[in-house]
């Protein structure tokens, strides 16, 4: 359950991380709640994985989602660019974090 847990606190670090970016500065009222619930949301997840986690385990896991989770939807969206060697970087991040759990 910590996995799923952790993995879900990965992704609304996604969300917090791109409505921190689409808050202007925290200017913009609705980014900026939606910011401040999913952050909340994500660490409390974050807190429950660390639990069952090893510290390092699960803050990599959770950075890692997040951080490739945040990249692929700004590549979805086109807010960034896409290339070859972004792609292979971020299927890294995935593969790092899919080889920490199948090392736990």
């Amino acid at each position: 359950m910590s996995w799923v847990v952790l993995l879900l606190a990965g992704v609304l670090e996604a969300v917090w991380a791109t409505a921190l970016g689409r808050s202007e500065g925290l200017t913009r009222p609705v980014p900026t709640v939606v910011f401040a619930v999913a952050c909340l949301a994500s660490m409390a997840g974050l807190a429950y994985a660390m639990r069952d986690l090893p510290t390092g385990t699960a803050y990599a896991v959770w950075v890692g989602t997040g951080a490739a989770l945040t990249v692929t939807w700004a590549v979805l969206t086109g807010a960034e660019p896409v290339s070859v060697v972004r792609l292979l970087l971020i299927a890294g991040i995935v593969g790092c974090v899919i080889g920490l759990k199948l090392t736990d």
